[in-house]
């Protein structure tokens, strides 16, 4: 079978985040499915198969990251609606039926994707204790992002601040079911985004993620909120970086940009 590994939210190979996507005709055992995201060794892979006409999807969609099945991931996502709508195997928006629901992804003029996914709701939580050594920075405000996402949000001083971490991965598992978001505002507006970003994800097996579309569900309402606009773009400050433009529209949020297949090949297993 074919296997793609497709950058997501980025227009040139070798950034953002890359995924693993293969479109199946139905969902093999999950330990196989397992063993191919392991061999693949992405943040996720995906794994899609066509349901019937006429339901309330088009796709079935899963994602595995090398070590766990997680239940929401955009940038995989957002692959899985490149190939599609790229090789015409599905064109127009294509609606995947996964364990968030049902999620919509819709190609745009330019070029680019806007996936739909519910936003997260957010709880502010008290600094947990410890949380500033492991993070190596102290936080300005925490925020838990709910159940879908399982992250821990810290806001920190700025947007240098956040540039710099070097925290301790270990320890920073035990503070949330995923791992943490570490944000803050621009510094310059102007470099074209308005907030930036790192998540570190120890916990599914993901030291650093590259460009992590769920918690920017969670980071379109926190910055909506602060800089009074629901149309915000987000850097997300990994060594491969990338954007992702949010569009805050109630409780769902729309994350947009842009996909590229660098490898194309065979899956012989």
């Amino acid at each position: 079978m074919r296997i793609r590994i497709v950058d997501a939210f980025t227009d040139r190979p070798f950034s953002g985040n890359p995924a693993g996507v293969l479109l199946l005709d139905a969902f093999p055992d999950d330990a196989w499915l397992q063993n191919v995201a392991k061999e693949v060794n992405h943040a996720e892979t995906a794994f899609a198969h066509p349901l019937p006409a006429g339901g309330e999807a088009d796709w079935a969609l899963r994602w595995f990251t090398p070590v766990a099945e997680v239940a929401m991931c955009g940038h995989a996502t957002l692959a899985t609606a490149h190939v599609l709508n790229s090789t015409r195997t599905h064109e127009g928006p294509v609606r995947f039926a996964t364990r968030s629901g049902v999620l919509i992804a819709t190609p745009q003029p330019d070029g680019s994707l806007t996936l739909d996914f519910p936003t997260a709701p957010l709880t502010p939580v008290p600094v947990p204790d410890g949380v500033a050594e492991a993070l190596g920075a102290e936080p300005v405000s925490a925020v838990d992002t709910g159940p879908q996402v399982g992250d821990l949000l810290l806001e920190l001083a700025d947007e240098k601040t956040v540039l710099g971490l070097a925290p301790d991965l270990r320890s920073l598992g035990r503070y949330s079911e995923r791992g943490i978001i570490a944000t803050a505002r621009a510094e310059d507006p102007a470099a074209g985004h308005d907030y930036v970003s790192r998540c570190f994800f120890p916990n599914i097996g993901i030291d650093e993620d590259p460009v992590t579309g769920s918690a920017h569900t969670a980071l379109a309402p926190f910055w909506s909120e602060r800089l009074g606009s629901p149309d915000l773009t987000g850097l997300q400050a990994s060594p491969r970086s990338g954007h992702v433009r949010t569009g805050l529209r109630g409780d769902r949020t729309l994350l947009s940009g842009r996909a590229v297949t660098v490898i194309d090949g065979e899956l012989l297993a």
